[in-house]
């Protein structure tokens, strides 16, 4: 075979002793540790499907990587062992921040039921009352009971509104046959907040709290993963207690916690070290962080990106605090450099409260009395990288090595 420029990483001996995935949250193993008590509770309550009956609503909280879409996903897999000739159940899992419409959801929950292709719920153009019936009728055809759990819920209804739960919450009021139970994932306590109170009192007709994984805890999963993806002695001792202590900081997230174990042997692989080392995880950690940044700078509307692009050159600048008032001014600098529409300096004040929230930049509010109130701004990302990222824009290109005419006041 032709060598490639592949060939010399192909020929190397990997780090991993099989799939890398074993160390992706989304893999489930055969044992989630620490969450026994939850996947209990949730098997006392999910078992009713098992005899025909339907189970209730449930609905699970808690911040990221508290385990609650492992633990959905581990239950699914065992109703589906469970399941036989007499008792049939389907179990449904569908990804909200994915498919976040009112049809979108619908309509995969109907193409479920809907084994012909040429009959299937088309990806648009139907009304959402024809895709109901449709789906109303396909559940109805035999004698089952119908399991669907919707990750990232709060993201369906803050951006298409509750009706899809109120249809879904309601729906067994409409069936002879089949019965339907509901479980809702959310990691925002309060979207409880925005719900029909019909919808609420139905969707969360159980409540469980997913609490975050302390140090302890988060060092017992990564072990037990690493035995599935490292030979032993391929760790440093010190590297797992490092990413379980590292994740505990921020909420106890085990995600986070397995990211940076695998980017960690990752890099060891790729630099062809034999063992991976504290360090490979300090770097593990520095590339996941600007990674989310990255992700996050990129994906900005092109406004959103002129502010920053301005608070950058000024920061590069090197002119001590950047006001609200002078970075209204340089905003409107670069929309004449790049022949922009400039927006009014009230909507350039919200788009600097949207990017102190994603943390990009920091706004602290200054009050000057009578004076008034400004805002103080910086950036909280790396300059150099966020400007390049910029500058990747088709826009934003032009102002590659743009030095900045405009004089702010000095505070």
């Amino acid at each position: 075979m032709q060598d490639t420029i592949f060939q010399q990483y192909i020929r190397a001996k990997s780090i991993f002793k099989g799939d890398r995935d074993i160390l992706r949250p989304s893999y489930i193993p055969d044992i989630l540790p620490h969450r026994e008590a939850q996947i209990n509770q949730m098997a006392s309550i999910l078992v009713s499907a098992l005899e025909g009956q339907r189970p209730s609503n449930v609905l699970l909280f808690g911040k990221t990587g508290t385990g609650k879409t492992a633990c959905t996903k581990y239950i699914g897999k065992e109703i589906e062992r469970a399941v036989s000739n007499l008792n049939k159940v389907t179990f449904i899992y569908m990804n909200c921040e994915v498919v976040d419409t009112q049809y979108g959801v619908l309509q995969n929950i109907g193409n479920k039921f809907i084994e012909n292709f040429d009959e299937r719920i088309p990806f648009t153009g139907w009304s959402t009352e024809r895709v109901y019936n449709i789906l109303r009728e396909k559940m109805d055809e035999e004698k089952r009971v119908i399991v669907i759990a919707l990750d990232e819920v709060d993201k369906l209804v803050s951006k298409s509104g509750d009706d899809v739960l109120y249809h879904l919450c309601r729906i067994n009021d409409d069936l002879k046959n089949a019965k339907v139970s509901v479980i809702g994932i959310s990691n925002d306590l309060r979207f409880m907040e925005f719900l029909d109170p019909r919808v609420k009192s139905s969707l969360a007709e159980e409540k469980m709290v997913f609490p975050p994984y302390n140090a302890d805890q988060l060092k017992d999963i990564l072990e037990q993963r690493s035995k599935l993806a490292f030979d032993e002695g391929i760790l440093e001792n010190s590297v797992i207690p490092l990413c379980a202590a590292l994740a505990a900081q921020e909420h106890g997230d085990a995600r986070r916690a397995l990211d940076l174990l695998r980017v960690a042997a990752e890099i060891a692989d790729r630099n062809h070290v034999p063992v991976v080392t504290e360090s490979d995880v300090i770097k593990a950690k520095n590339k996941i962080e600007l990674d989310c940044v990255t992700e996050a700078i990129r994906t900005l509307p092109v406004q959103s990106k002129l502010v920053l692009m301005g608070v950058l050159l000024n920061d590069q600048r090197g002119d001590g605090k950047l006001t609200t008032g002078d970075l209204y001014e340089t905003y409107k600098e670069l929309c004449q450099c790049t022949s922009m529409a400039i927006l009014t300096q009230r909507r350039i004040t919200d788009l600097i409260s949207e990017l102190d929230m994603l943390g990009i930049i920091h706004a602290r509010v200054k009050s000057f009395g009578r004076g008034g109130r400004t805002k103080e701004i910086e950036p909280s990302v790396p300059v150099e990288e966020a400007r390049q990222i910029l500058e990747e824009d088709e826009i934003l290109s032009q102002l590659k090595n743009y030095k900045l005419r405009y004089q702010t006041t000095l505070m």
